[in-house]
């Protein structure tokens, strides 16, 4: 699960997973991605390129 906001800023950038997930996942450059989204800064583009599902490695064990 993608937090809700940035660590560093306190932006809201949970509602941008699913788009840049989606359009990744079809091959898109993820600059021009996080651009067209809105996140100019580093620190919130580095939440969304770096985020690493973890939620079906864990589910098993629930």
């Amino acid at each position: 699960m993608i937090p809700v906001r940035c660590f560093t800023c306190g932006k809201v950038i949970s509602s941008a997973w699913e788009e840049f997930k989606k359009r990744r996942d079809a091959g898109e450059d993820p600059k021009e991605i996080l651009d067209d989204l809105g996140l100019e800064r580093y620190c919130c583009r580095r939440m969304l390129l770096t985020h690493k599902e973890t939620v079906d490695d864990v589910n098993p064990y629930q």
